[in-house]
């Protein structure tokens, strides 16, 4: 049976040899992007298009057509490919259509070999796009799935190119142009329909139609990609840091084993970083399904080098997964509301159906149409959620302290590692549509952006709800729970805390802080105090800095702390004049960068005398609230997600023994 998607909407694949097919109402340009595991493109030699329309497991039209079909052999991708994009464009200079709005929704539909239709999408509202993703094929749990895309680009193929991660897109982007427009003299017509015996060919050969049998030549594996620190998507960039985990997707670059990579031979899984390093033990395995049942979730279950990597990716799998599945459902639930209403217009527009009970027959016949569509949409959604609430059920348990929650009993045996994790847990994330839900939110570890904890009753309506006293306390609370975790994943005396509480307020919760003993010094008060540890923090960042680009490591004074360092700031802007203001920017900004950060407890409204002078400082903060509230956005579709901080269970004594592990480590290290 075939499905029919709608925009979000992903579908199980049954086979990995596929066609795509392509219908538009005009000459358009197809082509497709691979991505790794991230989705990231890794270079140039990972996009068909028609200037180069081939690649290992894959095959694009070379010229601009109304009709196209794609050849795909997931099995045949290149090492460490895990997502296919499809993605149509206009062509440039052509003398037709500039806009996709002008045109017939294109048609796009996924076949098997024999032309057996798996699963179509009809890309509908465009108006001004000229290019288009259209659809994906992306790797999960050992099985391959479609989703409908449909994301239009109104800069055309340079901006959709630059979204996908390419370098230098606008000039990818006009070669393909420049291809389409040599091919534009010659008649296309669309390719011949596939043959049993013409399969049997292919098969034996083990290459797609009009592909040469000899495998094209291993391409160079590219530097990791850098991400964009303004989203709470998965960030995945390569830090200084010499501990720092990295991904090993796919062999080194120039390595002994990249040509049998990408010939389809052996994998050496050595990492490029770590020459003497163990190889990592592969996921474990998962409990074979039973027959139409969905494979049992597994812990670990992703690409990585480590188990914590493994884990990280496999979250962000689960977020990416909800996220999608959410965008489905409300599509679909909104594609069911216009159409019960343009098949009511139609009824009514007809004088003959308002007399007498044809009307409310339409009605009827509209409104129960309406439930039947939203009750499919319902069920497909019941079931993604109770796949990702199994796999969350498995998750949980396995996650190390830096993933895990406050309630979770890997803290109470946590200690102090002697490198850091990859990233740190700062709270959970949950949609309306299954509260109880909840994927771990991660930050990459070193932190690539500060925070700011919001203690304005202007937050959130919760807040709005909170004494102004208790919401500040609670925000503290907040903040000191945070420098906790980040100080126990941390080795020890490679991170500091520094405190900066003007008015003496936050003497009650930085209480743990300051009687494990485990800040650099006493929180600072007044004036002279900020300004004190404001001038310490920035003639720190001013030192290194030179000393990094002088390449100068060496000439640091011996009393100066490389290790990372957490200001936090309580009551803000109480006890700062301009010049103080002015230096938290510039540790804003130019701090991660050399391992200072900052960690702020303030409300934005109370800071509005300074005006817009402030705004960068805030933008440059992730804000994270210290009670549940619907403030951040995903990466993919934009769904607004709750926010809830993490608590410590009533009565716990896990920050104090965990601040206490944290001292004692401290003490045998001597540092």
């Amino acid at each position: 049976m075939t499905a029919e998607l709608v925009r979000g909407q992903n579908h199980t694949l049954p086979q990995t040899r596929l066609e795509i097919r392509v219908s538009a109402g005009t000459p358009v340009v197809a082509g497709a992007t691979l991505g790794d595991e991230r989705g990231t493109v890794r270079g140039v030699e990972w996009i068909a298009h028609p200037g180069s329309p081939q690649l290992p497991g894959l095959e694009v039209s070379q010229q601009a057509a109304a009709d196209h079909r794609l050849a795909v052999d997931l099995e045949a991708l290149p090492a460490g490919a895990h997502r296919v994009t499809v993605l149509l464009a206009l062509p440039v200079g052509a003398g037709g259509p500039v806009r996709f709005g002008a045109v017939p929704a294109p048609f796009v539909s996924v076949t098997g070999l024999d032309g057996t239709e798996i699963a179509t999408f009809t890309l509908t509202d465009l108006d001004a796009e000229s290019a288009v993703s259209a659809l994906e094929l992306y790797r999960r749990q050992d099985a391959w799935k479609v989703r409908a895309v449909g994301q239009g680009y109104a800069g055309g193929l340079a901006e959709m190119l630059a979204d996908q991660g390419v370098t230098d897109p606008a000039a990818l982007a006009g070669s393909i142009q420049e291809a389409v427009t040599r091919g534009l003299a010659r008649s296309v017509a669309p390719p011949p329909p596939r043959t049993p015996e013409a399969d049997r060919v292919r098969h034996a050969t083990g290459s797609a139609d009009h592909r040469p049998t000899t495998p094209p030549p291993a391409a160079p594996e590219p530097p990791e990609p850098l991400a964009d620190p303004a989203t709470i998507g998965p960030a995945h960039t390569t830090q200084p840091h010499t501990t720092q985990p990295h991904t090993a997707s796919g062999p080194a670059a120039g390595g002994p084993s990249a040509a049998g990579a990408s010939a389809g031979g052996p994998i050496n899984y050595a990492h490029p970083r770590r020459q003497h390093a163990a190889p990592p033990s592969p996921p474990p395995a998962a409990p074979p399904a039973q027959p139409g049942q969905p494979a049992q979730p597994v812990a670990g279950d992703a690409t990585g080098w480590s188990m914590d990597e493994r884990l990280y990716n496999q979250i962000w799998g689960m977020f990416e997964d909800l996220a999608r599945a959410a965008a489905a459902y409300r599509s679909a639930v909104d594609f069911a509301e216009s159409r019960m209403d343009q098949e009511l217009d139609r009824a009514l527009s007809d004088p003959r159906n308002r007399i007498g009970g044809a009307g409310d027959r339409a009605r009827e016949a509209a409104r129960a149409k309406r439930d039947e569509l939203a009750s499919r949409a319902r069920e497909a959604l019941d079931r993604d959620l109770a796949q990702l609430a199994a796999e969350a059920a498995v998750v949980e348990p396995a996650l190390p302290a830096a993933y895990a929650g406050w309630g979770n009993p890997v803290w109470h045996a946590h200690r102090i590692p002697m490198e850091i994790p990859m990233a740190l847990r700062i709270g959970d994330l949950h949609l309306p549509e299954r509260t109880d839900l909840r994927i771990p939110l991660l930050v990459r570890l070193p932190l690539e952006r500060g925070m700011w904890v919001d203690s304005g009753r202007a937050a959130s309506e919760s807040a709005a709800l909170m004494d102004t006293d208790r919401l500040r306390r609670l925000a503290m609370e907040t903040a000191v729970a945070h420098a906790a975790r980040l100080l126990a994943v941390y080795p020890p005396g490679e991170f500091a805390v520094h405190v900066i509480d003007p008015a003496g307020s936050a003497a009650g919760p930085l209480a743990p802080l300051v009687e494990a003993g485990v800040l650099a010094g006493p929180p600072a008060a007044g004036p002279g105090g900020v300004a004190s540890v404001l001038a310490h923090l920035t003639r720190r960042v001013d030192l290194v800095q030179m000393a990094v680009r002088a390449r100068a490591a060496d000439s640091l004074p011996p009393d100066l702390d490389t290790g990372e360092q957490l200001l936090v700031v309580n009551d803000f802007p109480h006890g700062f004049d301009d010049r103080a203001v002015t230096q938290l920017r510039y540790l804003a900004d130019e701090g991660p960068a050399v391992g200072v950060h900052l960690l702020m407890v303030a409300d934005r409204e109370e800071a509005s005398a300074y005006g817009p002078v402030l705004d960068p400082l805030w933008r440059s903060l992730l804000r994270i609230t210290p009670v549940a509230d619907s403030h951040l956005a995903d990466p993919w579709v934009g769904h607004a997600w709750t926010y809830e901080p993490l608590t410590i269970p009533p009565g716990s004594r896990v920050l104090e023994q965990v601040l206490a592990a944290v001292a004692e480590a401290r003490r045998a290290s001597g540092r």
